[in-house]
């Protein structure tokens, strides 16, 4: 745990969030500032800055991040109709919380992304 990371103060339960999915490895909870009908986070209760340092120091724990952004869409009712996973590292993603979080989003029909 980072003791200045917003999401690792959610995982432990000093920050509020509104969880919809966790497991030993993983909290998935509602984004405060939606982008779409669906905006679900799924962070590893274990912190690493971005996708690719999860990628690099635990490949596993990633792919659990994965898995619990697909049951996140089975449980709100979005894996069929179609959903977007979402992961923002650096600063020309806009990251804006230094704590792997993969955004699953869905709900609604989507834009296109890019420019």
């Amino acid at each position: 745990m980072s003791a200045d990371c917003l999401f690792c103060k959610i995982v432990a339960g000093e920050v509020p969030g509104t969880v919809v999915h966790q497991t030993d490895t993983v909290v998935a909870f509602r984004d405060i500032s939606p982008q779409s009908r669906v905006h679900v986070l799924v962070v590893p209760r274990e912190h690493h800055e971005d996708a690719a340092a999860l990628a690099a120091a635990d490949p596993k724990l990633l792919a659990e991040v994965l898995a619990a952004g697909a049951e996140v869409a089975r449980v709100e009712g979005i894996d069929e109709s179609g959903y977007r996973f979402v992961f923002n590292t650096g600063d020309d993603a806009c990251r804006t919380v230094f704590h792997v979080h993969l955004h699953v989003l869905g709900g609604e029909q989507l834009a296109g992304f890019g420019r």
